[in-house]
Order: structure tokens, then sequence, then C-alpha cells
């Protein structure tokens, strides 16, 4: 085992978009299993210094792998082409039209039943998105499109947050 693998590789998992969650998890729990640092407790102090970076990693590799986005943006980076969602926000304009017409339409929502019309369709776009994520970097192996995918998706899932803060807002109205 080598810690500066890519998390695909630790967990010995293909390097895919598509993943079976209960094999990610599998793969997981069996690491883990080898490198917990009880494991190590009578080995003494250093030992279980490594045993414990070893933890740390294969868990930092099961959570980006177990989230979609971040596992579009791990694969996008290890090909040379990362996200860079920080200081690269340029979208196309239509995307950036449907944004403001879904922040209007929650704006302007005055009842459950519009803001939940609301989050279904933002959310049917999200899969929409998602499974064309999974064509870009599975089949095309386009991965310039596949980053921009993944910026657009880390929009989209800030205003579902936003939707389900004002869902959450009207549960706890008296």
């Amino acid at each position: 085992m080598n810690i500066d693998a890519d998390d695909f590789t630790l967990l010995g998992l293909p390097r895919a978009f598509a993943l079976e969650r209960s094999q990610l998890d599998a793969a997981w729990k069996a690491l883990q299993a080898k490198v917990h640092p009880d494991r190590f407790a009578a080995e003494g102090a250093a030992a279980q210094r490594v045993a414990m970076q070893w933890a740390v990693r294969v868990n930092e590799a099961h959570q980006r792998l177990k989230d979609p986005l971040r596992r579009a943006g791990y694969l996008c980076e290890l090909g040379g082409v990362p996200v860079q969602s920080e200081n690269n926000t340029a979208m196309p304009g239509d995307f950036l039209m449907q944004q403001m017409q879904w922040r209007e339409a929650l704006e302007d929502a005055d009842s459950v039943a519009e803001v939940e019309a609301l989050s279904d369709e933002v959310g049917a776009q999200r899969r929409a998105r998602l499974t064309r994520l999974g064509e870009l970097l599975d089949v095309q192996v386009a991965l310039a499109p596949a980053a921009q995918e993944v910026r657009a998706l880390m929009f989209i899932d800030r205003l579902l947050e936003e939707i389900d803060v004002r869902l959450q807002r009207y549960e706890d109205a008296p």
C-alpha cells in the first residue's frame, strides 16, 4: 500500500465516476480494519501514529469518493483539469438565466407547495446533470466540460440548500 496513491488505487476501486456505494463502503471498511490504530497498540506509539495517518488517509479517500461532486472534481483533477471553483465561476448564459429564474421563484414563493415544486424542479435538474457528468467522465472522458458541469452542480447544490432552509422555516413556523 502507498499512502500517496490516488483514492481509487488506495481503496482498490476502478477510477470511474460510476461507483457502487456498497463496493466503496466495503473497500473502506476492509482497509480501515487493516490500518486501524488499535491493531498496533502493542507495537508502541510510533506504530500507532503511522496507523493513525493511514486511518485518516483512508477516511479522507472514502469521504471524497462517496460524494458524487467531490468524486467528479477529483477525477477531473487526476486527469489534469482542476475544477477551480474558487476562481473560475464563468458559466454559460443560459445556465445563469436559469439560476436567476430559480432564485426569483424562491424569493417570490409564498407557500410550501411553491417551494416544494421548485425543489422538485431543481432536484430533477441536478439528477440530469449528474447523469450527464457520468457520461462526460466515464464514456467521453471529456474533462473540461465535466469540470464545468461540476461547477454548475455546485451552484445547484447551494440553491437546494437555500430551498431546504426555506422549507425548514415553514416547518418551524407555528
